[in-house]
């Protein structure tokens, strides 16, 4: 890129040209300048737009990217499932926010750097930058739409372009970039820039404020006993964690603290228990249903999480459990039909052995049950996952007979969606459900039929998830990124 120019289109920033860094650190420290330098540019002059009217002339800037060249099929650690490229080429990814993502960037230029000994190249992209993302971080400042202003916004900035919001490279579809490179990570600039605003709006908090480890819920219970753990947790200087933050970006350091509720809640309200580095837990309330799941799956995919795991209610299919049960998800049936287009219902998800040891060893330290004493409260086997809530309503014998052939042991509104995206997004993933009603046995799920026994296995259910995040906190990253979820050919970055 050269100096800043006024083309025949478009007037474009100073910044520098392609520089290579043989440290990851470099590599960062440009990318930063790169962005920053576009983002600055961008949000000024529409500041100027706003108070002046339409500007004479186009403006566009451009997202920076990382480019390395592979020319060796010299083989690589294999252990990892990250880090490494299979075959000689060009790999390219645009990078947005590396503020945000520092400490990732960094983790995976330091593997290339180290498995193929190769420099890394920082320099603009050829995808030019939406305004409305340039402004993202100005809390003040918003893009109002078309229609809003004096003059057209397109005549003038880049606004989104889906051409570049996909799940392409994710999905395997053979993406390439338009000069023929391959991608070097699993979401362009654009696809990450626009999950970051989504996430914003969905859950009220800002994408800095999630953590490594994800937990999702789908009943407001959880909440409340998240919320409790999380002041305890503040209240011990040995704990680790250090702050908590709640829906409207509230943070906390105090445990007596109040976290006031924003006048309008949002469609998934979420909660932060905060380590350094990111490594505490989030929780998410995405409500009931597979759309909701796959929602906040989509977008949350993009901060690379370590896992996330559904901890909710379920419907018990077997005689032999009781309110209050526990089920371990061992294998997923997939009737959600919200992922059909991307990723058909023919493959299998797998379950992943350390997210299903740690959980496993949550149950039994939380219960104080260990072996075959386990069974008591917990049965280990196939979720169903479905998009009627009401099935029960209409004709059972089809439903029935497919959750008798699968060896079904629970059925529920969310878990395969949340499994089958971790699949799909190399996240991973798993289950620990609580029984609440049994509605082939006569025990629908209605007021006052909860048990002493379901209420106290509900109130413990969330430390579980706590404790099972806990263990994967002290596992290294390579250990808790499987194999299983890579394909053939898949990008450098985890």
């Amino acid at each position: 890129m050269s100096p800043r120019s006024q083309t025949a289109s478009f007037e474009t920033p100073d910044l520098p040209g392609r520089e290579s860094f043989d440290t990851a650190a470099g590599a960062v420290e440009r990318l930063k300048h790169l962005y920053y330098g576009a983002a600055h540019f961008l949000a000024g002059h529409f500041a100027e737009a706003l108070h002046s009217g339409r500007p004479a002339v186009r403006f566009r800037a451009y997202y920076p990217e990382i480019r390395i060249h592979i020319s060796s099929f010299a083989a690589t650690d294999s252990r990892l499932s990250f880090g490494h490229v299979a075959e000689p080429g060009v790999y390219v990814t645009t990078i947005t926010r590396p503020d945000l993502f520092e400490h990732y960037l960094t983790q995976q230029l330091s593997l290339l750097i180290q498995n193929h000994g190769v420099a890394i190249e920082v320099g603009p992209s050829d995808t030019p930058m939406p305004v409305h993302f340039a402004v993202a971080n100005d809390p003040t400042v918003t893009v109002p739409q078309d229609g809003a202003m004096e003059f057209t916004l397109r005549d003038v900035f880049d606004v989104p372009d889906l051409s570049t919001t996909h799940d392409d490279i994710v999905n395997g579809y053979g993406f390439v970039y338009p000069d023929g490179a391959k991608p070097l990570a699993p979401f362009t600039a654009q696809r990450v820039d626009y999950s970051l605003a989504r996430l914003s709006h969905y859950t009220a908090t800002q994408a800095d404020h999630f953590q490594n480890h994800v937990l999702f819920t789908n009943y407001q219970f959880y909440v409340d006993e998240f919320e409790a753990y999380g002041r305890q947790a503040l209240a011990d200087p040995n704990s680790g964690y250090t702050s908590f933050v709640g829906p409207g970006n509230v943070e906390i350091t105090d445990p007596t603290t109040p976290i006031p509720m924003p006048a309008k809640m949002p469609q998934m309200p979420t909660y932060h228990l905060k380590r350094p580095g990111g490594g505490g837990i989030t929780l998410v309330n995405i409500g009931v249903g597979p759309s909701n799941a796959k929602t906040a799956t989509d977008h949350i995919a993009v901060l690379r999480p370590h896992a996330w795991l559904m901890v909710g209610h379920c419907a018990g299919l077997r005689n032999s459990q009781r309110l209050g049960d526990f089920v371990l998800a061992h294998a997923y049936l997939r009737e959600d039909h919200v992922l059909d287009a991307d990723l058909p219902v023919w493959v299998p998800i797998p379950a992943l052995a350390e997210i299903q040891i740690a959980l496993e060893s949550a149950v039994a330290e939380v219960t104080e049950l260990s072996g075959f004493e386990l069974k008591r409260i917990m049965r280990t086997g196939t979720v169903a996952t479905i998009d009627n809530r009401n099935w029960e309503l209409r004709d059972q014998s089809g439903p029935v007979q497919r959750l008798s052939q699968s060896r079904a042991i629970a059925l529920d509104m969310e878990s395969a969606t949340i499994a089958a995206n971790g699949f799909r997004f190399r996240v991973p993933y798993g289950t620990l459900l609580c029984v609440s009603d049994k509605p082939l046995h006569g025990e629908l799920k209605l007021p006052g039929m909860a048990s002493d026994f379901y209420k106290t296995q509900v109130a413990r259910h969330l430390m579980i998830g706590i404790r099972a995040m806990e263990r994967l906190q002290d596992m290294p990253l390579e250990r808790i990124h499987s194999r299983k979820l890579r394909s053939f050919e898949e990008t450098a970055f985890l």
